[in-house]
């Protein structure tokens, strides 16, 4: 396996966990019916914080290896912390859509980040 491919499919998925979440946070607004905790909501945050959480290491790692001019610790850190929040927050009518939103954009922005800054590398071997 590529060294770097791990870390590629999990970033790939945790984008996968964002597009649910945005989804699942349009549907709650809509409806105005909260997740259900034990159902619904316990469960994908303890998924996405396991998955969170690998990734958060083994990009860490990464970055130490491949130091980036764009992407740094901090956001790595920022990121799992935000989609571990947005994945309980989704469930919830009453959260705010701002505030949300922005919290998703970023996750976005650093995953989208790192997964071109793989691809740049894997493509320049």
């Amino acid at each position: 396996m590529v060294p770097n491919e791990e870390l590629f499919k999990r970033t790939e998925k945790l984008l996968e966990y964002r597009k649910f979440i945005v989804n699942r946070f349009e549907e709650a607004k809509a409806s105005g019916i909260k997740g259900d905790f034990y159902q619904e909501v316990k469960p994908f945050a303890n998924e996405v914080k396991q998955k969170t959480d690998e990734w958060r290491t083994e990009a860490l790692l990464w970055l130490k290896n491949y130091p980036q001019r764009h992407i740094h610790a901090r956001q790595i850190e920022s990121t799992a912390e935000n989609l571990e929040m947005v994945s309980i927050s989704a469930f919830f009518p009453e959260t705010s859509r701002k505030r949300f939103l922005d919290h998703v954009q970023s996750i976005e922005f650093v995953l989208n980040g790192l997964a071109k800054a793989i691809k740049d590398i894997e493509s320049s071997r």
